[in-house]
């Protein structure tokens, strides 16, 4: 009989390997179509929540329907035209990678902890009639251990909060990760950003909130035992609602509102 070779398991191995290899590739990329479509659908879900539009048993593509996605340039506070870039194709976060569409943030500048910030940015419009009725802003910022992202819905008075959600983080489950609940999430509706100097007062508390009288529409309660995370949501609402976020924005289209109301 012929000797063994004692390369031969080693050869097993590696042709088990790259056909393996092979299917979980084919697998991918025969899914990739539907995980971008699951994708897709999950994220006009959550700005669903975050504007109170979302049904349980109604199809999420109906509902968005009614809401008008743009893009702005986030230093002048315009529209971009639809011909420049569209909203189909504009990849937000993606662009933070890209020198020419996002630019870096000085330490001493970076309340969010972004490191870059992308130019451009989606923004999503809600209107009853003629009339706006709500702005809804995609914001991030750093947490305890990770980078918090959500959504945040503002009413047609471009400065009080109807609704907030969260769809990605890696905040300590049962703490930080309390982002998610919709008990705390309820507690930000009604909350307003701006004083009357246009200036972001909203605070988050140490635990529960004790302001009283008008002061207590600019704090929302803390979370029990997640200050540092508590920290991380009230400097992302400092940075995104400042000069540098979509403060520019809402001031323009303010001014167009008011022209066309």
């Amino acid at each position: 009989m012929a000797k063994e070779s004692f390369f031969k398991p080693f050869y097993t191995v590696l042709v088990l390997a790259f056909v393996c290899s092979f299917l979980v590739s084919l697998a991918s990329v025969g899914l990739r179509p539907r995980q971008e479509a699951n994708r897709a659908l999950e994220q006009k879900k959550n700005i669903l929540l975050a504007a109170g539009l979302y049904q349980q048993d109604a199809d999420i593509d109906e509902l968005f329907a009614k809401i008008e996605p743009r893009i702005i340039n986030l230093a002048s506070g315009n529209f971009v035209e639809k011909n420049t870039l569209s909203v189909k194709d504009f990849d937000q976060l993606g662009s933070t990678n890209d020198k020419k569409m996002s630019r870096l943030l000085p330490k001493d500048n970076d309340p969010a902890g972004l490191r870059r910030l992308e130019k451009y940015s989606l923004v999503y419009l809600v209107r009853t009639g003629n009339k706006l009725s709500k702005i809804i802003l995609p914001v991030r910022g750093k947490g305890l251990w990770s980078t918090m992202y959500g959504y945040v819905a503002l009413n047609g008075d471009f400065q009080t909060i109807c609704g907030i959600a969260f769809y990605e983080h890696g905040e300590t489950p049962g703490l930080g990760g309390e982002i998610e609940n919709p008990a705390w999430l309820n507690k930000w509706q009604g909350k307003k950003i701006y004083n009357e100097n246009k200036e972001v007062v909203l605070k988050v508390a140490k635990g529960s909130s004790k302001a009283t009288g008008e002061a207590a529409q600019f704090e929302v309660d803390g979370l029990s035992g997640a200050t540092l995370t508590g920290d991380g949501v009230e400097r992302l609402f400092h940075f995104w609602f400042d000069k540098q976020g979509f403060k520019p924005f809402l001031e323009r289209l303010q001014q167009r509102e008011g022209k066309n109301g």
